[in-house]
C-alpha cells in the first residue's frame, strides 16, 4: 500500500485539490531531504514550522504517510494536554488515515496485539501520567528495541521542553519523552509549531534543538501576519482604540453588521473575540459591558442605533459576497436583537464552553489564556484586543492571534486594538518573517531577535548558561584580537580612505572583512556573522556602514576602542550595522603589531539571542 498516495487521494476526493498539492510538496520535500537518508541507528530531531491556524495537521499526516512508505512502522502523535483536543485528533486520524493500527491512550492492548504487523499510530496528550504509562508499554513489549520510532509533537514548544533546565533537573513531561524516544533503536522526532522561538533557542546538547527545519507556506485565502501587520502602513482592518470614544459599542455594532451580512448569504456562524486580560473578574466585566451595549441597541433601535450602524455599514467591503443594502442589514440585526439570537460566552478556567456553542449564529466570546493555542474559532471576523503585559512574550502573544485563518472575509475583518499593542504584534511578525526567510535560505544557525521590551519566550525553558543576548546599539570589539594576515586586510581596505567619514558598503563585504579577524573569546564573531546572515536572508543586497581609521595609538585592554568622534558618528546610524576598522600602532599592547581591530554595532533597540554551545566559539 502506498500510504501517502492513498491519503492525498482522500483529500482530493473531498474537493481539496490545492491542499493535497501543498501536503504532497511538504511530505516529498521532508521525505526526500531528511527521512530517505535516515540511518535507522540514530536519534534525530527536526522542526516543521507553519503559520498559526494554517492547516498544519494535514501536513503532519502527509509526513507520517511518507515516513511509513520509507520504512517507519511506529508513530506517536502528541497533542497538548487537553482531553477534547486529544479526542478530536484521534478521531481525525481515524477519519483521514487508512491502513494503520490507530491507538488512543487506553489502547495498549490493541498496540500489543497488533505487534507492529500494521504500521501503528498512537495519539497521546502531553500529560505526565499518560506518557509514563506508554513509556512502560514501549519498554515492556520490547517492540521498539529493534525498531525506529517516529514522534510528531504538535505544539512542541508548549509543554515538551525542560522547564527545570536552570535547576539542573528535568521536568516530568520532558523526562518521559526522552525515555520514549531513547527507548527505541532509533528515532526521528518532528517538532511542529507556529511559534518556534523556544525551540530555536535550545542547545544541541539538550537534545531538543532541531537538526533540520522546514517551513510550509499557507494556502490560498489564508489571512496571516502580513495581512494584519504589514511592514508599512496600517491596513483598513485595524482601528486604534485611542481614537474611539465608546470602544465596546463600536465593537458590538460592527459585529452585528458583519453577522447580518454573513447570515443573509447563508453563512452559519459569525464570531467576535474579546481578549482583555488573564483575570477572570475582568472577563465578566467585559461580558457585562457587551450585554449592556446590546441592551442599548435594543432601546435605540429606531433612532441613535441607525446612525451608529450606518458608520459601521459604510466601512464594510465584503469580498466573498455582494454587499447587502443597508435596510436589509438593519432588518436582520433587528430580528437578531428582538429574538435574542446573540450569545455572550465567557471562556476561562472558571467556565467551560464547548466548541459547539460557537459553531453557529452570532457570538461574542470573552476570555484570556483559554483563547490561545489549539483553540479554533470559525467565522472569526471581529476582535477586541486589549490584553497587555509588563514583559510580553512573543510566542504567547502570537498564539493568541486567533484572527489568522482561511474562513475569514478580508473585507469584513476588523481588529480593535491599542496602537502600542499593534506595534508589538508588527514587531513579532517581522521576526517571524525573518525566521521564515532564514529557514527557506537554508541557514543553520537561525537567529531570533526582538525590540527591547519583548521576550522571545518564557525564561524557564532557556538555559541561562548558554543563551546570551547581544544588544543592538552597543559597540563590541575584541580585547585580544589577531589577524590571519595584516597585509591581507590592509589590501582589502586599501580603497577606503581615513579622510572619508564613512562608506556605505554591502553586508557581504563586511562579512569578508570579519572573516580575516581571529577574535578573542570576549568577541562573539560567529554570532555577529550569523546576525549578518539573518539580515541578508531578508535583504540579499543589504547595506552597512564602514568606517576605516589607520595609525590609531590606542592602548589594549582599555574600556573603549573608538574615539569620541567615531563613537558619535557610528551612533547616528540607528538601523544599519556599523563596522569600524581601526589599525592600531601596536605601541601600547596588541602584541607590538599594527593589527586591524574591528568594532561592530548592530541596529539599535534590538536584542539578538545567541545560543552558545560548549564546543562552539563564543
Amino acid at each position: 500500500m502506498q500510504y501517502l498516495k492513498t491519503y492525498l487521494q482522500k483529500i482530493t476526493d473531498r474537493g481539496n485539490v490545492k491542499l493535497a498539492e501543498s501536503i504532497a510538496k511538504t511530505a516529498e520535500d521532508i521525505g526526500n531531504q531528511h527521512i530517505r537518508n535516515f540511518s535507522f541507528i540514530s536519534h534525530e530531531i527536526g522542526l516543521l514550522f507553519g503559520n498559526v491556524q494554517s492547516g498544519k495537521t494535514g501536513q503532519m499526516f502527509g509526513i507520517m504517510c511518507k515516513a511509513t512508505d520509507l520504512g517507519f512502522p511506529a508513530f506517536i502523535l502528541l497533542t497538548t494536554d487537553n482531553v477534547v483536543l486529544q479526542q478530536q485528533t484521534l478521531e481525525r486520524v481515524r477519519d483521514d488515515l487508512d491502513g494503520f493500527c490507530i491507538c488512543g491512550e487506553n489502547d495498549s492492548g490493541l498496540f500489543i496485539e497488533n505487534s507492529l504487523v500494521k504500521p501503528t499510530i498512537v495519539v497521546l496528550k502531553k500529560n505526565a501520567r499518560v506518557l509514563r504509562l506508554w513509556a512502560n508499554v514501549f519498554n515492556s513489549t520490547g517492540f521498539m528495541k529493534g525498531n525506529p520510532l517516529f514522534i510528531v509533537d504538535d505544539e512542541a514548544d508548549a509543554a515538551s521542553l525542560n522547564t527545570l533546565v536552570n535547576r539542573n533537573s528535568q521536568s516530568s513531561i520532558n523526562k518521559y519523552l526522552d525515555s520514549i524516544k531513547n527507548g527505541a533503536s532509533s528515532s526521528l522526532y518532528l517538532q511542529v509549531t507556529a511559534t518556534p522561538q523556544a525551540i530555536l533557542l535550545q542547545t544541541l546538547a539538550s537534545g531538543w534543538h532541531p537538526y533540520f527545519s522546514y517551513y510550509f507556506r499557507p494556502g490560498d485565502g489564508y489571512l496571516g501576519g502580513d495581512f494584519f501587520f504589514p511592514n508599512t502602513g496600517k491596513p483598513e482592518c485595524i482601528d486604534y482604540l485611542e481614537t474611539i470614544k465608546r470602544p465596546t459599542r463600536n465593537v458590538v455594532i460592527r459585529h452585528l453588521a458583519v453577522s447580518a451580512q454573513i447570515m443573509a448569504i447563508g453563512g452559519k456562524v459569525s464570531n467576535c473575540l474579546v481578549h482583555p486580560s488573564v483575570r477572570q473578574a475582568v472577563h465578566q466585566r467585559f461580558a457585562d459591558d457587551v450585554t449592556k451595549e446590546l441592551s442599548w441597541c435594543v432601546e435605540h433601535i429606531n433612532d441613535d442605533f441607525i446612525s451608529e450602524l450606518q458608520v459601521q455599514y459604510d466601512s464594510l467591503a465584503p469580498e466573498k459576497s455582494e454587499k447587502l443594502p443597508f435596510n436589509d442589514i438593519y432588518k436582520i440585526i433587528r430580528e437578531l436583537l428582538e429574538n435574542k439570537d446573540i450569545k455572550t460566552l465567557v471562556m476561562n478556567g472558571k467556565t467551560d464552553v464547548e466548541s459547539s456553542e460557537y459553531e453557529r449564529g452570532c457570538n461574542f466570546i470573552i476570555g484570556g489564556n483559554t483563547l490561545g493555542r489549539g483553540v479554533t474559532f470559525p467565522g472569526l471576523q471581529t476582535i477586541f484586543y486589549t490584553r497587555t503585559s509588563k514583559k510580553p512574550q512573543a510566542d504567547t502573544m502570537w498564539q493568541h492571534s486567533r484572527m489568522f485563518g482561511y474562513d475569514r472575509d478580508p473585507g469584513m475583518m476588523k481588529i480593535f486594538i491599542e496602537e502600542q499593542l499593534y506595534k508589538l504584534f508588527s514587531d513579532i511578525n517581522a521576526t517571524n518573517n525573518s525566521i521564515i526567510a532564514q529557514i527557506e535560505k537554508g541557514i543553520d544557525d537561525i537567529k531570533v531577535y526582538y525590540p527591547i521590551g519583548i521576550n522571545p519566550t518564557r525564561k524557564n525553558v532557556l538555559d541561562n548558561k548558554h543563551v546570551e543576548v547581544i544588544s543592538g546599539g552597543t559597540n563590541y570589539y575584541p580585547f585580544y584580537p589577531d589577524n590571519d594576515s595584516i597585509e591581507g586586510i590592509s589590501k582589502l581596505l586599501e580603497p577606503f580612505s581615513d579622510d572619508e567619514p564613512y562608506y556605505q558598503v554591502n553586508l557581504r563585504f563586511i562579512k569578508e572583512i570579519l572573516s580575516h579577524i581571529i577574535p578573542s573569546a570576549d568577541f562573539k564573531l560567529n554570532a555577529f556573522l550569523s546576525v549578518i546572515d539573518t539580515i541578508l536572508s531578508e535583504q540579499p543586497a543589504g547595506q552597512g556602514i564602514l568606517i576605516v581609521r589607520r595609525e590609531r595609538n590606542v592602548a589594549q585592554g582599555t574600556g573603549a576602542l573608538l574615539s569620541p568622534n567615531d563613537w558619535k558618528l557610528g551612533g547616528t546610524f540607528l538601523n544599519k550595522i556599523v563596522l569600524t576598522m581601526y589599525q592600531v600602532t601596536g605601541t601600547k599592547g596588541w602584541g607590538g603589531k599594527a593589527l586591524w581591530v574591528p568594532n561592530i554595532k548592530l541596529p539599535h533597540d534590538t536584542m539578538y539571542y545567541d545560543v552558545v554551545e560548549d564546543n562552539k566559539e563564543a
